[in-house]
């Protein structure tokens, strides 16, 4: 199966961005998805899903369900920003011996050649709008890295008019003195699909209780000379419209919202977008999911979500994030919505007044047309709280990127030409290259290594032995365009290559690139003992040895058990879930209808073992 998308025409009198390798995007085809875990219950017929997989793929998948269905989506995507991002890994407790109890953990690089970026970028956004419905909106969070270019991306991808807002977010943070001004702010870049016909909810500043103008309020009149004013009357205000300007704090960074993820972003911020473009039950989607933000201020706000990472860190993390707010919000179902007051009234808007501690209220008014038929107070404070976890792909090896070169190096037994900055290595006579393995390598992949060969020594060669081919090739990656080897040939005709693709994914399936955890459990009586874990990954990085480890839970982020697994999906109703300074239990009373028990243990690098007990 697969999917054609609409080229936009060419607008007369607007520029477009062109960058070496750009080409149309026109069409994507269907990448299956595999259910692994069930968290929690539908509710009114729908469950959240969280996809793990390239958000290229994730989102050829969903397009043949959710195409023209998602009501809002909010990317935080790579900034370009060429930095690598880390995470601290620190021991649970101080009992553990080791020459080391911490260590940093790279999660995800985001260093690019520039049209590598902008062709990655072009891609997905066109994807971002064939999902997005004829009512909804997209924010996208940028900084001056790349805000320029992304601009004018979206204007050629969403249309020049369906540009809303440059909204930016203003933080305060410890400014040094430098040669320059001191950066401190966001950008996000918003528009709509169809300007006019999107969800809108109007936010408000309370006025100030010194201004002159408290309690009154400003209203437009047409007057007798057909002109349009604005005049100050005595109706109740509402407040100041919120202007395109925000000033949230940051995460502080010992504060409990803080998750210890790279570029974490606060709830404060989402939920102002989330309340201005969308309503209760709308759908959100977020394919650069990280932490999780998104995802747990839709399930906080009653909305439906979606979210989609490559890294298995942003799964492990988000989904442990979910889960620790589901009884909160399932005991107390309409306890975020106590605040709401609805009125039946003439109007079709729902507004918000932003009071001081930057909650939301409903000041008055109807919600939109489609939210027309739910009147009452328990259909606005449903929450959803049950999700579903997808693989999109096999990515089980490549849980972290940035270490997968080196993996494939070692596993493939490739000489590595570390000081080259064409080929990885050499492999049986072969020059060997290794494409982005987080994601399908595309014709824009093949840039960098064209503009970089050394076609001197390619002319000698083809002088020498014109029937043979000037190079032998061998092309790593993980998933690929379909026309990759004939793309790369074309292009560069004037010279015979003999090329051979290694798709990762289905020449070397079978490929182990870590080291399995070991573990030992059992049934006790009527409990589950988990009397030892070993995650090899993890204790080999903190230079640990078994014998050394005192209390196999302090190396633990979670334990999850199903006491019936069904052998596809796993549906845990154990979910052990400490907090930062505590442990997992370890030991669990056995239902006595238990049938096939699976046990998940995740690590703190979030790697996961799971095992069958009976």
């Amino acid at each position: 199966m697969s999917f054609e998308f609409e080229e936009r025409p060419t607008i007369k009198g607007f520029p477009e961005l062109r960058w070496t390798g750009k080409r149309p995007y026109r069409s994507t085809q269907y990448f299956p998805a595999q259910l692994r875990e069930r968290y929690g219950d539908d509710q009114k017929g729908w469950i959240n899903k969280i996809f793990w997989g390239d958000n290229l793929q994730v989102m050829s998948h969903l397009l043949k369900e959710f195409r023209g269905q998602v009501d809002l989506i909010y990317i935080d995507p790579p900034f370009d920003s060429k930095a690598d991002y880390k995470k601290k890994i620190t021991l649970r407790g101080q009992t553990v011996t080791s020459d080391s109890s911490s260590f940093e953990e790279k999660q995800y690089g985001d260093i690019w050649t520039n049209d590598e970026y902008l062709q990655f970028m072009y891609e997905r956004l066109i994807l971002l709008r064939e999902l997005l419905s004829d009512t909804g909106s997209i924010y996208l969070h940028c900084d001056w890295h790349k805000s320029h270019y992304l601009r004018a991306i979206m204007d050629e991808v969403f249309g020049i008019n369906n540009f809303l807002n440059e909204v930016i977010w203003y933080y305060r943070r410890w400014n040094i003195a430098s040669t320059v001004f001191a950066g401190n702010h966001d950008t996000l870049l918003y528009y709509a699909k169809n300007r006019g016909r999107h969800t809108f909810n109007q936010l408000y500043i309370p006025k100030s209780e010194k201004s002159s103008a408290q309690g009154k309020s400003w209203k437009s009149v047409i007057g007798e000379d057909g002109i349009r004013r604005s005049i100050q009357t005595d109706e109740p205000t509402k407040g100041v419209p919120m202007p395109d300007m925000w000033e949230i704090s940051m995460i502080n960074p010992v504060g409990n919202e803080r998750l210890g993820y790279p570029t974490q972003k606060p709830e404060k911020l989402i939920e102002r977008i989330i309340h201005a473009s969308s309503n209760p039950g709308d759908l959100v989607f977020d394919c650069f999911m990280g932490s999780g933000t998104t995802q747990a201020v839709a399930m906080k706000l009653g909305r439906r979500f979606i979210g989609a990472d490559i890294n298995l860190g942003a799964i492990q993390t988000t989904t442990k994030r979910l889960i620790s707010l589901s009884p909160e919000l399932e005991s107390k179902n309409s306890e975020l919505f106590q605040s709401l007051i609805y009125k039946e009234t003439n109007t079709e808007k729902t507004d918000y007044l932003l009071r001081e501690d930057l909650t939301l209220y409903v000041a008055e008014g109807d919600f939109e047309e489609n939210h027309k038929e739910e009147k009452n107070d328990s259909e606005i404070g449903s929450f959803y709280t049950g999700f579903e976890v997808y693989n999109v792909n096999n990515y089980d090896f490549f849980r972290n990127p940035l270490e997968a070169r080196e993996l494939l190096i070692e596993a493939l037994e490739i000489q590595a030409f570390p000081q080259s900055n064409v080929w990885d290595g050499e492999l049986d006579g072969r020059m060997v290259k290794i494409m982005p393995v987080n994601r399908i390598a595309t014709k824009a992949d093949l840039e960098g290594l064209k503009s970089n060969l050394p076609y001197k020594t390619y002319e000698k060669r083809k002088e020498e032995n014109p029937n043979q081919p000037v190079e032998k090739i061998t092309i790593v990656c993980m998933g690929h365009e379909p026309d990759l080897k004939a793309v790369f040939e074309q292009e560069i005709s004037e010279y015979k290559f003999d090329i051979e693709i290694v798709d990762i994914l289905r020449d070397k399936s079978n490929l182990q690139l870590k080291r399995e955890a070991e573990a030992d459990i059992a049934i006790e009586g009527s409990r589950l003992v988990i009397r030892a874990f070993y995650p090899l990954n993890l204790m080999q990085k903190l230079s640990l040895q078994k014998e050394f480890v005192e209390d196999w839970r302090q190396l633990v982020e979670s334990v999850m058990i199903d006491w019936n697994y069904d052998g596809v999906v796993m549906q845990p109703t154990i979910t052990d879930v400490p907090d930062k300074k505590n442990i997992v239990e370890g030991i669990y009373k056995v239902p006595e209808d238990a049938g096939t028990i699976r046990v998940k243990i995740t690590d703190l690098l979030s790697e996961s073992l799971e095992v069958e007990v009976r």
